[in-house]
């Protein structure tokens, strides 16, 4: 390879970093532009809300489910961990604990506890997704 193309190629390099790096920004700054909308935050509220509100009207019926999960995680019991429901959404400190495939046999909306420690319901498969 010539210096030439060796320099050619450091530029595209560059290029592409720069645009790739430009893409991110602009991406972010709307994301968070349209996050911090007033009516968005009003509705992601209500949904917080909402979402709240059912979580402790099923706690009574789904905290053994909660409790089953406690257990498993710190007896490190593999057999009830695979039962469990996919809907595992970490990044909005989501665990649902329910069984798998419960919103087809038990017809209900996936539960756990948010990050705060309270009980919450939410359906579909990735919440608060923007």
């Amino acid at each position: 390879m010539t210096g030439d193309s060796l320099k050619d190629q450091r530029v595209q390099a560059a290029v592409r970093r720069h645009a790739r790096n430009n893409a991110f920004w602009w991406t972010d700054k709307t994301i968070s532009v349209v996050l911090s909308d007033p009516e968005v935050q009003r509705v992601r509220a209500q949904i917080q809300e909402t979402e709240t509100q059912l979580g402790m009207e099923l706690r009574a019926r789904l905290q053994p489910f909660q409790d089953r999960y406690k257990r498993a995680v710190s007896d490190g019991d593999t057999a009830v961990l695979i039962r469990i429901c996919p809907g595992k959404h970490g990044r909005w400190g989501r665990i649902c604990v329910l069984d798998e495939d419960h919103e087809a046999s038990m017809e209900e909306p996936h539960w756990g506890h948010n990050s705060e420690g309270r009980p919450i319901a939410w359906v579909g498969s990735a919440p608060d997704d923007w």
